[in-house]
Parts: C-alpha cells; structure tokens; sequence
C-alpha cells in the first residue's frame, strides 16, 4: 500500500520523485553512517543491524581492512575490457579453489547473485544439451530473467510466460509440511514425490536442479546431509546437473566456509555472491575443470560489462583472508549457538513465536497466532517488524503464502555478545508492545 505524503519525511517525498519503487515502500529511517554492526540515521539515532544490510556485509558494515582494499584498488586499476585480466581476479580465483574441493577449480568473477546463477544455469544447459531446470517452492535465486524464472517466491505474477522448462518442487519444511504427510522431521518424502511429478512433466531435455542448502526466502528451511545425498542421487540419475546457490550460506555463515560443507555433498555449480564482496557487488560463478573446459568447446559465450572487474576482486581477496585469517566459521557456529539458545528462551515466552530454526548466524523465527493452530499472523509479524525498527534494530521478515511470516536473523559475523544480548532485548521488547498493541 502507497502511503500518504503526510506519513513520509521531507526527505523521501523528495526521494520518491525521482527513484522507482522496487520494493514496495522504502524505509522512512535515513542511513547516513554504517559501522560494524550498526546503522545511523540522519538524526544520529543507532540501530542494530541484524540484516547485515542485504545479507551481504557479512563481516559487518565498512570493515576496516575492506575499506583498505577498497583504496589499494583504486590505486590500481577499477576497470578493463572483459577480455583483460588483472592479478587481483587471478588470485582470487586461485585463493578459492583452494578452499573449495579439486572438483571445484575453474570461477567466472560477476557482479550479482542473479548474474552468477544466470551463468551457472546457461553453462548447464549448454554442457547438457538440456533446458529443463528445476527449483524449490519458495527460492529465490535473482531478478534476471532465466534466475528469476526458477525462483518460486513472490515474484513471479504479472510478469508474462517464464523460460520453457521451469519446474518447482515441495520445499521440505517440516513445520509446514507441503504435501501433509509429516511433522517435525523431513523423511524426504516431498522430495521422492515431486521429482515424480517432474518426471512426468518432463520431455527429456534435463539440465540442472537450483538450491540452496538452507532456503532462504522460503524461510530458514534447512536442508539436512541425508536429504541433500539423496537430492543429489536424484539428479545423478536423471543427468541433472547440481547448483547449489551460497549467496547467503557462503563465506563462514553457516559455520563452515561454504554450506554444502557439512553435506558430504559437492555440487557440478557452486555460485557464491552478496558475502563474497563483503558489502560489494561481486560473485561467483564455480564449476569443474571438465564442464569448463566441455562449455568451452561449445563457444560458451557470455561477457558482461563487468565481469572480472579488478576492484570488486580486491575486496574478494580481502574476504577470504578475513575468514581463513580470523576463522569466521568458528564465530558463526560460537555465536549462532548463542543466539540460537536466546531465541528459544525467548520462544518459550511468547505463544506467538511457532519456530525457531536454521544454523550458524543465519536462524529464523516464524509468527504464528499460536503453537497448537501454528495459524499464520502476518499482521504481527508485521508490527513486530516496526517496532523492532523504532526501538533501533533492523530485521528482516519474509511473507511466505500460508506463513506467519519469518524473521531471517543474519547479523555481521564480527558481532559481540553485548550486540547480541542487546539486540534479543529489542526484539523482545518489540513483541510485548506489539501483543500490547
């Protein structure tokens, strides 16, 4: 809903007549200043930031050693020709494939997570002579067209015809079991069922299944290892290739460098984004030696103006050592374990909070009417959400059909436990005054 001119700021009447809206409303709270954890307004208020602003300052706003890079770049060269290479690309692509498994060696260097998982899907199908291209109800894997056509969110209508080939499969969420078969523990079920329906569906021009391994936008659903082995084994047998897209898992936030980790199961595609910049517009697109070098030969094609830019890459470079040098995955599981016992004390306060799950700083905490029912109730969701932000922390709650809606909980992986124990006092004050009214 559009809101009046008397409910907007100067400022952002002002904004409003010359930006486009993209995202329903824009906050009415101005951010002049980001440090760390946190956020300034114009009027100099602080507010926790437990977003990491878009999922991507995983090391929190404005990193000292970033920023350094960020000057070091300019210093050198910010831009070239998409045929030109700089040191700073070939060692980053060199400094990740030596975190990632042999498997994994050959990265193409974008700017946004919709731009890697673009690339990934286009290599797919090129590598597979296929086009079909499955997902999770839910995803959400980027705005261009053949990312946003297997991205089964709330960005879908209103939009014309999606690329052939678009299928979508029961996310397992097991507190909202798709196909109502179980509760409280995934038996896979939803994932045998829906690559039936697939198949049927199909016309034999497979080319790759998309997910991530914790569903974001679907709202904080965990994949479990036996449920990924057995996802892959799917795809094995159909000669699907396997993307796992880390633009918010990657980078430590999980509890380990990259969330497939813990699987056991390494996929044909890792696309990385949002954290890999650590603030920045930069992604990755990673794939095998074998598949690169079978695109290859094919005459893959696909330069953008922005692919293998030097400066995003420095900030990269920086990231990496920030994680390895610091062990962020060993804070992301240290203090996701602490937030995480915070939020199920809180749970059992408030009626209201239906679930609490995911893993390292990346939780979630659904808003129900209560337990029994597990009944959505956008509406305080809603308002919790508002009175998080006046009482000066950030959150971020997705409205899923049939959800209560979810707070997706990422704060910067730096972040103290004071912040922390702040930041769990704000909210529950917020969903007091919220059941206040």
């Amino acid at each position: 809903m559009m809101r009046t001119d008397s409910q907007h700021p100067a400022w952002l009447q002002e904004a409003e007549k010359t930006l486009i809206r993209y995202c329903e409303n824009f906050s009415d709270v101005l951010i002049t200043q980001a440090s760390g954890a946190c956020l300034y307004t114009k009027e100099g208020d602080r507010i926790l930031d437990f977003t990491s602003g878009q999922m991507c300052a995983i090391f929190g706003h404005s990193h000292p050693r970033i920023v350094e890079a960020l000057h070091r770049g300019t210093r050198s060269t910010i831009h070239l020709l998409s045929a030109m290479l700089s040191p700073a690309v070939i060692e980053l692509s060199r400094r990740l494939s030596e975190l990632l498994p042999e498997s994994l060696s050959r990265s193409m260097f974008l700017s946004t997570g919709g731009e890697s998982n673009e690339m990934a899907i286009r290599m797919a199908k090129l590598a597979t002579g296929g086009f079909e291209v499955i997902g999770f109800t839910g995803s959400w894997h980027g705005m261009t067209a053949g990312a946003q056509s297997h991205t089964y969110s709330l960005t879908r209508r209103s939009y014309g015809p999606v690329m052939p080939g678009s299928y979508a499969i029961p996310a397992p969420n097991s507190y909202r079991c798709p196909i109502r078969h179980c509760e409280g523990q995934c038996d896979n079920t939803c994932l045998d069922v829906g690559m039936e329906l697939v198949d049927q569906q199909s016309v034999g021009a497979y080319a790759a299944l998309i997910v991530e391994p914790v569903l974001s936008a679907a709202g904080i659903i965990e994949l479990p290892p036996d449920y990924l082995k057995r996802l892959k084994a799917h795809c094995e047998s159909r000669g699907l290739l396997l993307i796992f897209d880390e633009a918010q898992t990657g980078i430590g936030r999980l509890g380990d460098n990259f969330g497939f980790e813990q699987s056991g199961v390494v996929p044909d595609f890792l696309t990385l984004s949002k954290t890999l910049g650590g603030g920045l517009p930069l992604s990755a697109t990673v794939t095998s030696a074998a598949l690169e070098e079978a695109c290859y030969e094919k005459g893959f094609i696909s330069v953008t103006s922005h692919v293998s830019d030097p400066l995003p890459a420095e900030a990269g470079l920086t990231v990496l050592s920030i994680l390895v040098e610091e062990k962020m995955q060993e804070r992301a599981r240290k203090m996701g374990a602490y937030l995480k016992a915070k939020l199920l004390e809180l749970q059992k306060q408030y009626e209201c909070i239906g679930d609490v799950r995911g893993r390292g700083l990346l939780l979630g905490m659904e808003i129900v009417k209560d337990r029994i029912s597990r009944a959505p109730d956008p509406e305080l969701g809603s308002k919790i959400a508002g009175r998080c932000l006046r009482n000066g922390l950030s959150m971020n709650i997705v409205r899923i059909k049939g959800y209560g809606g979810v707070f997706r909980i990422a704060p910067p992986l730096t972040i103290t436990k004071a912040e922390l124990d702040e930041g769990v006092e704000i909210l529950e004050r917020s969903i007091r005054e919220s059941l206040e009214g």
